[in-house]
């Protein structure tokens, strides 16, 4: 159930921080109010996934995960540049995180 939350906190964290950019500096009420609710929402998800999880795999992931997909996210959504050398660390990033999961990591 660990992974599940861990999951789940990802996505919040995600939406969350598309709807910041979306919120033009926190101006546009609607984006603002996403932002609040999404990080609220992960940070708890966060906090029940570490009960199970080691912190330092559990936050590796969260952060890596959360920022290789706003990453491609702000290339594909936001039209942001895309070169090799970000590419080529976004997948770097999946590497991480896939070495992390297969190492373990549960209490």
């Amino acid at each position: 159930m660990s992974w599940l939350y861990l999951t789940i906190a990802i996505v919040f964290e995600i939406v969350g921080t598309t709807a910041m950019k979306m919120s033009d500096g926190m101006t546009r009420l609607w984006p603002g109010v996403t932002v609040v609710v999404c990080y609220l929402a992960a940070f708890v998800l966060l906090a029940q996934a570490l009960k199970d999880i080691e912190v330092g795999v559990a936050y590796a992931i969260w952060s890596a995960v959360g920022t290789a997909a706003i990453a491609a996210i702000g290339i594909w959504v936001f039209g942001e540049s895309a070169s090799l050398l970000k590419l080529a660390g976004i997948l770097l990033i999946v590497a991480g995180v896939v070495s992390l999961r297969m190492a373990g990591g549960s209490a």
